[in-house]
């Protein structure tokens, strides 16, 4: 039987079950695919939590690559044995899946499995978020908080490509200097310096262009106070809580500023779109711009000491799980 990591409740990382779950053959426009490796990303931890809602039980994860076993009617572009990689698709903590084959990107002989399933979320991310969200150009001045995490790395360094100056926020000084490997201009470690001081001070008192945060809660106040008048917050995550509610008065006084909460999801949701992501951080790994950090890999069975790690910060970059 193929073993997989199930929650039938949702709470803290014991909820993680290792067990036995049927998978069966693949339907009308799906394939039955072996998983070789599976991303560790905060988005299973707001699932697991329960602040993403999933009908229960449920197999959490989103991202993985893995190879074609067996392909159902009506699919063409696939057949048995090619590699592929995927993101965005709940069920990825597997030895083995069905997926929609539409959902599904072939991966480039030159990219390997585990480099596919530590960047394929996180750098499709980076890529909307960087291009399209707000398309950075060169001289823009930019904040990306939590820039020693899996997103972090990868956005630092497009970002710099770019030829954005870069502010990160970061939580030790271990973190700074890895951010400042990976394209950061401007670490600042948040334990000890006011990250909103830091950048009024880093910037001339002007402010950033564009703040990407993925934390949410304890920075959603002081992200603000560092965008320039018409500039642009971009919330995509919540890894220490959810926004608090706020009136949109707040964006007004603040200098008529732009506010959006995209998804991968949302970004993707047209194959072409989802292909065109998919070949552009394929293209900067490739041509050495994006550097894919995988700083910890885990057996899939260990997930919940995978969660505990991510959520006590004690990870940098990406994680793999091993099915």
């Amino acid at each position: 039987m193929t073993m997989g990591v199930r929650i039938h409740e949702t709470g803290g990382p014991e909820v993680l079950r290792w067990e036995g779950i049927e998978v069966g053959r693949p339907g009308v426009g799906e394939v039955r695919l072996a998983q070789s490796a599976v991303g560790l990303n905060f988005i299973d931890v707001y699932h697991r939590s329960g602040l993403y809602k999933l009908a229960l039980p449920a197999v959490i994860g989103s991202e993985a690559a893995g190879v074609v076993e067996e392909v159902g009617a009506g699919v063409t572009g696939f057949k048995v044995g090619d590699r592929v990689s995927y993101a965005g698709v709940t069920g990825a903590y597997a030895q083995a899946r069905l997926i929609a084959a539409d959902r599904l990107v072939p991966l480039p002989g030159d990219i390997r499995d585990d480099a596919a399933a530590a960047a394929m979320l996180k750098g499709m991310t980076a890529q909307y978020l960087l291009r399209r969200t707000c398309r950075v150009e060169p001289g823009d001045m930019v904040l990306i908080h939590a820039a020693a995490g899996g997103v972090g790395l990868i956005a630092c360094q497009w970002a710099k490509h770019l030829g954005a100056t870069v502010i990160g926020t970061v939580s030790t000084d271990e973190k700074a200097t890895l951010a400042r490997s990976h394209g950061c201009d401007h670490p600042i470690v948040t334990r000890r310096e006011d990250f909103v001081a830091r950048v009024k001070e880093i910037t001339g008192g002007r402010g950033v262009r564009v703040v990407y945060d993925s934390v949410g809660k304890d920075t959603w106040e002081g992200s603000l106070d560092c965008i320039r008048p018409l500039g642009m917050m971009v919330s995509y995550g919540n890894s220490s809580g959810p926004v608090p509610s706020f009136s949109p008065l707040v964006l007004s006084a603040k200098g008529s500023l732009f506010l959006t909460r995209p998804t991968l999801m949302a970004y993707t949701a047209r194959r072409e779109d989802l292909m065109a992501s998919a070949g552009e951080l394929f293209d900067v790994i490739r041509r050495g711009v994006v550097r894919v950090e995988i700083n910890r890999t885990y057996p899939l069975a260990e997930a919940a000491r995978a969660h505990r790690d991510l959520e006590e910060r004690r990870t940098t970059g990406s994680s793999v799980l091993r099915p």
